[in-house]
């Protein structure tokens, strides 16, 4: 999870709503019908709720360089010569530090490190011995991404 945008997401979702807030109490509400200050607040608390889910799944999304990534990076393979755990998520993934051999067709193979969050009952598949796809950038041989 992307958890820092996220947390900007939220708080800039926030920030705007207290200026239409601050706009809504300052002006607009002197100028409407009494009996329609009810219905407005409802509206302005939908428009909120609205703006903060549809951030937070925005938020949520790859960015831009690991959705490029994984449509036009190098195609290859890695075995995982070791797996420590770190620490633990709030969706109960384990973050892991893999010790990787990597292997990518016309290339030499080469060892590398990455930090993965392992989802919750996947542990299996990431254990020492095992193969995993991955996507490698072809300008910086450093920068890999597992596939799913």
């Amino acid at each position: 999870m992307f958890h820092e945008r996220i947390v900007r997401t939220v708080l800039a979702v926030t920030a705007g709503y207290v200026m239409v807030l601050g706009l809504w109490l300052g002006w607009l509400v002197q100028r409407t019908p009494p009996e329609t200050v009810p219905y407005q607040i409802i509206g302005l608390l939908a428009a909120f709720g609205s703006a903060l889910g549809l951030g937070m799944i925005w938020s949520d999304r790859p960015t831009r360089a690991d959705r490029k990534l994984v449509k036009r990076g190098l195609e290859g393979w890695a075995t995982i010569e070791s797996a420590r755990r770190l620490a633990e998520t709030a969706d109960h993934g384990q973050i892991t530090s893999l010790r990787l051999r990597l292997t990518v067709p016309g290339s030499a193979t080469y060892t590398g490190r990455v930090l993965y969050e392992v989802p919750e009952g996947q542990g299996e598949r990431f254990t020492p011995g095992a193969t995993v796809s991955i996507r490698v950038d072809p300008k910086d041989r450093d920068r890999i991404i597992l596939c799913p």
